[in-house]
C-alpha cells in the first residue's frame, strides 16, 4: 500500500491547512451560546449554534480580561476568534479571543477604529490633561434635563457644597442629533466660564452610549479650554469621551464628588487649622512671655540702681574690711604695745626707784653716774620713789665696788 499516514499525521496536517487559512485567523462568528462550562482553570468552554448546526468554542483565562459580562446559557454573542484543530481528538473548534453580545459587533470595531486613530493623534496624551481644579464656584453639567443622572449631579452636589452654582445644559444623549447637542453644549458652557463641565448619562447598551464615541463629541472635549469630566454609563463602560476628557468618572455621582469639593470637609480642615494657629499662637505667645521675663530680670541686673546698690553693698563691704582690718591692727599694735610698755617697765628708773632706789641728775639735768661728773658745790637732784631731793656736793669719795 502506498501513501499510509498515521492518525497524528493527517490532524497534523489539517491543523496546518486551518492556520494557514487568513480568513480562519481572525473570524467574528455569530450565534448561540450553549453548553457553556466555567472550568476551574479559569478557561470557558461553550458551543456555538444556530438553526443549522454547532461549532465547539473555547477562551482560555489569559483572554478573559477583555470579557465584561458572563455567559450564559441561550445568550446571542458574536464571538472574535481563530478557529484551528485539536490535534488530540481531531475536532476543529473556535479559539476565542473576544465575546460581545449580539448588536454590538459593527459598532465595537467602528469604535476601536476611531479609537486607534484619535489615539495615534495624540488626542489621549496625558501632556494635554487639564488639572480639575480643587475648589469651583460653577459647574457646568451637559446631560439629559431628565433622569437619574442629573439628579444624582444635583444631589450629591447640593450634599458636598451647597453654594456651587450648577449650570445644566439640557442635553440630548441617545439616538440620532445626540453628538451634535452634545458638542454645543460643551461649547455654550464654555463661554459661561464654568470652572468644571461635567459630560455624561446613564448607562446602557453601546448603541445607547454611541453618541459618546462620536468623533465630533471628542473633539469638542478636547478643544474646550475649561476641564471636562466625562461620566458615561457604569463602571465597566468606556466611550471614546472618556479617553479625551481631562478625567473620567466612572459614574455621573462619582464625577459630582470629583468636581465638587466637600464644604463640610473644608470647614472641618478650617476648624482644624485654626485650632492648630491658636495652639501655635498660644505657645509662641508663652515663648515670647517667657523670653520677656527672661529680658527683664536682664534689664533689671543691668539697671543703674542695681549696680548703684551693687556698689554700695561693695563700698560697704569694703568699708567693714578696712574697719575689720583697722581693728586688727589696733589690737595688734596694742598688744604689742603692751608688751613694750611691760618691757619699758621693767626698765624705767621710776619702777627702779619703786624698788629702793634712786636717780640723780646734775643742774644741767645729765645723768649723773659717777663722782668725776661733779665737783663741791654742784647741785644736785636727787629722785625717789616719792619724790625729788636738791642737794648740794660738799665731799665725794671713790668706792671700790
Amino acid at each position: 500500500m502506498k501513501n499510509v499516514y498515521t492518525v497524528r499525521q493527517v490532524n497534523s496536517y489539517i491543523k496546518n491547512m486551518f492556520a494557514q487559512d487568513f480568513m480562519l485567523s481572525r473570524i467574528y462568528v455569530k450565534g448561540e451560546i450553549s453548553n457553556c462550562k466555567y472550568h476551574t482553570s479559569g478557561h470557558i468552554y461553550f458551543s456555538l449554534k444556530d438553526e443549522s448546526g454547532t461549532i465547539a468554542c473555547v477562551m482560555f483565562a489569559g483572554q478573559r480580561s477583555g470579557l465584561s459580562f458572563r455567559l450564559q446559557e441561550g445568550q446571542q454573542v458574536i464571538v472574535l476568534g481563530s478557529v484551528s484543530v485539536y490535534e488530540r481528538n481531531g475536532q476543529y473548534q473556535l479559539y476565542a479571543r473576544e465575546i460581545m453580545l449580539d448588536g454590538a459587533g459593527a459598532l465595537y470595531e467602528k469604535f476601536e477604529a476611531l479609537k486607534k486613530e484619535l489615539e495615534e493623534m495624540g488626542m489621549f496624551a496625558q501632556e494635554y490633561k487639564q488639572a480639575i481644579p480643587k475648589y469651583i464656584r460653577t459647574l457646568g453639567i451637559v446631560t439629559a434635563p431628565t433622569g437619574a443622572a442629573v439628579r444624582d449631579i444635583i444631589n450629591i452636589s447640593g450634599r458636598r457644597n451647597p453654594y456651587v452654582q450648577l449650570i445644566l445644559f439640557p442635553a440630548q444623549v441617545q439616538g440620532e442629533g445626540a453628538a451634535d447637542s452634545i458638542v454645543k453644549g460643551i461649547r455654550a458652557l464654555e463661554k459661561k466660564n464654568v470652572d468644571v463641565i461635567i459630560v455624561g448619562r446613564g448607562g446602557g447598551s453601546i448603541e445607547d452610549l454611541w453618541a459618546f464615541n462620536e468623533e465630533k463629541v471628542a473633539r469638542a472635549i478636547f478643544e474646550c479650554s475649561v476641564p471636562v469630566i466625562s461620566a458615561v454609563g457604569h463602571e465597566t463602560d468606556t466611550t471614546i469621551a472618556d479617553f479625551v476628557a481631562d478625567l473620567r468618572a466612572p459614574t455621573p455621582s462619582a464625577a459630582a464628588e470629583l468636581a465638587v469639593y466637600d464644604f463640610r470637609e473644608a470647614r472641618e480642615k478650617m476648624n482644624a487649622y485654626r485650632e492648630s494657629i491658636y495652639r501655635q499662637i498660644t505657645l509662641k505667645i508663652a515663648e515670647k512671655r517667657s523670653f520677656l521675663e527672661q529680658l527683664k530680670m536682664r534689664l533689671n541686673y543691668a539697671h543703674p540702681r542695681q549696680k548703684l546698690n551693687e556698689s554700695r553693698q561693695y563700698s560697704a563691704e569694703l568699708e567693714h574690711r578696712l574697719r575689720q582690718k583697722m581693728k586688727d591692727r589696733l589690737d595688734k599694735d596694742r598688744h604689742r604695745l603692751e608688751i613694750y610698755v611691760e618691757k619699758m617697765k621693767r626698765l624705767s628708773p621710776l619702777d627702779k626707784l619703786s624698788s629702793g632706789y634712786s636717780y640723780v641728775r646734775g643742774a644741767n639735768g645729765e645723768n649723773i653716774r659717777s663722782i668725776r661728773q661733779v665737783t663741791e658745790g654742784s647741785e644736785i637732784e636727787i629722785y625717789v620713789r616719792d619724790g625729788k631731793i636738791s642737794a648740794e656736793i660738799t665731799a665725794t669719795e671713790e668706792v671700790s665696788i
